[in-house]
């Protein structure tokens, strides 16, 4: 398999198909396709030295062998090593294994051993004849699939680790700080040969846990390719042209500030200074904007997109759902359709559920360029929208988008971004350049998300991004009292939500989304619409899930805003973007099911107003047991810290960097072999070397990029 194999060919076998599936394309795809665990086949072990559940291997003769059928269809073999017998059970086998294992034959099995009262058992041990050398490393078992077998791997990937160019890509003065830090001389050849095949002599638990000087010298290289691609799509963003849109004096911007209905958090005037200097720029902006829930985005976007609009181009605020963009879109006419009404100027609205002649109207006003703000969900990003003049785009909670729709949004801001540039007039008109050879414009693009990064994360995975945080309530926010309740005590819970209801307030009860089945996730809530409606008569009790149609979701949704549904039982619909300061109880149920990122933002979407809030977190264990560890650590987290960075912190702890990530995860896989919790000081390595490293060894830095990443690389830019 060469090194510019081709991705397909009708011409591949069914083991080669399979390779390119696992995505193992290249000689050095293979030589990095690493074992899950080994197996020792290096010694044989005698039966009576024997544990239970050892992994082994044993020898010995085959002094039976028969078909049995209860308690369902199998081959049994007795083999006799000399100190004990073994029975071999195969329920699926063929002729040739009844050949090979006949009676009197010799042979080499491993599998575990299990002790019963019928003596040592092994199920579909691997096996072969007896003799010939043991080998002088641990057996290798790779990731594979069904139609792989191990066999075929091992030689696939020993092929490719031999012809794989592992030539050393770090120069002598980063290669010298790197084995310090890793407290090993070993090259990534070196390297990669042992963890193929380590000795005997090693210690499994340092290769499990990956603190192996072998893994170390592997996970810096891998750290520092990804370092290495961001910085170079920073760089290369950083060569294009962005419109340099100016706030100026009494315009757009100010006006907005002026008849806010509330003054800006010291954050939120800090993070909209930052957007204000890298619009003036002709250099693309791509910042992260991140802020807990509740901190007042979606007025930093607002001020934002007032800029552009005053420079006379057009802003494009896109949502993963229609409830988010509406909310949005409420605020945002609310704001600014006053303050360009004078100008001849509108806020779009833009969903997939539109009907055919509204969202005909909407589209003539977006490629007119009427429209100066367009607000949708990801129908914005659809091939018939045509913005007439678009230069800034903003993405709310921009990990639920995949990098194919921000790829695709990019390219449409291309290709309205080229339009000539010019300047807003005093009296609001705008006037146009004269036609000049100007370079193809790029969009500025700001990304939003109430997901806050854990440091780590943010400096691995977002080393490309500007990050702006909004680390600041706005004030008159009450602190929400976090309570872990027990399903059992569901009577109590029903009797608290009377109490609230008595005093005027409105409350959430949220249930489980559960993947397996919509079906059995809908008559969950509908059970709990039920079991309300009856414990609370004279209440309206709303329900709201994702399979009813958008109208629907529509008039409930207003019901509770404008305080006449006094409960709303509701799947995760709810978990961004829903602003009722009146609702004072948030209960979750089955709480243990939930994600500590989405406990944390459904458990946001109360405290928003003056009154006490509280969120009450239901819990169910299992059948007569206990709730598992990793639900237990979610919930008591919930109850010491409301702080949305120390939830990340913990959630990166939990779970691992896969969620936050979201989207990058889509054409750009997480680290393979790095472990952000436990490898900052190789990260911190990585962020030192790759700036070096594209300054004084471009050459390098280009093949160690394509050696680990190959075309993934590109997703990383979007």
């Amino acid at each position: 398999m060469s090194e510019t194999a081709p991705a397909q060919s009708r011409s591949l076998s069914a083991p080669q198909k399979a390779l390119h599936k696992l995505g193992l394309v290249r000689d050095i795809d293979l030589a990095l396709h690493l074992p899950l665990r080994y197996e020792d086949e290096t010694r044989i072990v005698k039966l009576r030295d024997a544990r239970e559940g050892q992994m082994a291997q044993i020898e010995g003769t085959v002094t039976a062998s028969q078909i049995g059928h209860r308690p369902r269809r199998q081959l049994l073999v007795t083999l006799d090593d000399g100190s004990d017998t073994c029975t071999l059970r195969f329920f699926t086998f063929y002729p040739s294994h009844q050949k090979a294992l006949a009676v009197g034959a010799r042979v080499r099995v491993h599998g575990e051993l299990r002790g019963g009262f019928m003596g040592w058992t092994m199920v579909h041990p691997a096996f072969h004849a007896a003799g010939g050398e043991l080998p002088d490393a641990l057996t290798p078992v790779y990731p594979t699939s069904a139609t792989l077998p191990q066999a075929y791997l091992r030689k696939a990937v020993a092929s490719g680790l031999h012809r794989a160019d592992l030539s050393e890509t770090l120069p002598p003065e980063l290669l010298q700080e790197l084995h310090a830090v890793v407290r090993t001389p070993w090259s990534l050849r070196e390297a990669l040969r042992y963890l193929h095949h380590p000795g005997p002599e090693v210690s499994l638990a340092a290769l499990e846990d990956r603190t192996h000087p072998a893994w170390q010298r592997l996970k810096a290289e891998e750290l520092l390719a990804q370092q290495l691609s961001q910085l170079t799509a920073k760089q290369e963003r950083d060569a294009l042209h962005a419109p340099a849109l100016q706030a100026r004096p009494g315009g757009l911007h100010e006006q907005l500030l002026a008849v806010l209905p509330f003054s800006l958090t010291g954050a939120q005037r800090r993070v909209v200074e930052d957007i204000a200097r890298d619009l003036q720029r002709q250099v693309p902006m791509h910042r992260l904007l991140q802020g807990d829930v509740g901190s007042g985005k979606t007025v930093v976007a607002a001020l934002s997109a007032a800029i552009a609009i005053d420079a006379g181009w057009q802003c494009a605020l896109m949502a993963p759902t229609e409830i988010l963009a509406q909310q949005h879109f409420t605020k945002l006419i609310g704001w600014l359709e006053p303050l360009l009404a004078p100008l001849g100027k509108r806020v779009a609205w833009l969903t997939g559920s539109q009907k055919k002649k509204q969202r005909r109207e909407m589209l003539d006003l977006i490629a007119s360029g009427e429209a100066a703000l367009v607000v949708g969900t990801h129908a914005v990003i659809q091939e018939q929208v045509q913005f007439q003049r678009l230069a800034l785009a903003v993405i709310d909670e921009q990990h639920r988008f995949g990098v194919a729709q921000r790829l695709a949004l990019r390219e449409k801001m291309q290709g309205t971004a080229a339009a000539l540039p010019g300047h807003a007039r005093a009296d609001g008109g705008f006037v146009r350049a004269e036609p000049a050879e100007a370079p193809t414009q790029e969009p500025h693009m700001l990304m939003m998300t109430a997901t806050p990064i854990p440091r780590t994360l943010a400096m691995s995975y977002y080393a490309d991004l500007d990050v702006s945080t909004i680390d600041e309530l706005p004030p008159g926010r009450t602190p929400i009292v976090t309570k872990v309740v027990a399903d059992s005590r569901r009577a109590e819970v029903v009797e608290r939500i009377r109490g609230q209801l008595a005093q005027g307030r409105q409350v959430y009860w949220v249930c489980p989304l559960i993947e397996e089945s919509e079906a059995l996730d809908l008559s969950n809530a509908t059970a709990t619409h039920a079991e309300l409606t009856e414990a609370l008569p004279g209440v309206l009790v709303g329900l709201l899930h994702s399979r009813m149609p958008v109208a629907e979701k529509k008039a409930v949704m207003s019901l509770f805003t404008d305080g006449q549904m006094g409960v709303l039982v509701s799947t995760t619909v709810i978990e961004v973007g829903v602003d009722v300061p009146n609702a004072s109880l948030m209960v979750i149920e089955h709480a243990e099911r939930f994600g500590l990122s989405q406990l944390h933002q459904l458990r946001g979407r109360v405290g928003r107003g003056a009154a006490a809030s509280a969120c009450v977190l239901m819990y169910s264990p299992p059948d007569g047991g206990r709730l598992g560890e990793t639900a237990r650590e979610r919930l008591r987290a919930m109850v010491e810290t409301s702080d949305g960075f120390e939830i990340a912190r913990r959630d990166l702890e939990i779970r691992g960097p896969g969620e936050f990530l979201g989207a990058r995860q889509s054409g750009a896989p997480l680290l393979r072999f790095a472990d952000l919790a436990t490898d900052t000081h190789l990260l911190d390595w990585a962020r030192r070397a790759a700036p070096l490293m594209l300054a004084r060894h471009r050459g390098l830095a280009e093949k160690h990029i394509s050696r680990w990443l190959g075309a993934r690389s590109e997703f990383l830019k979007a």
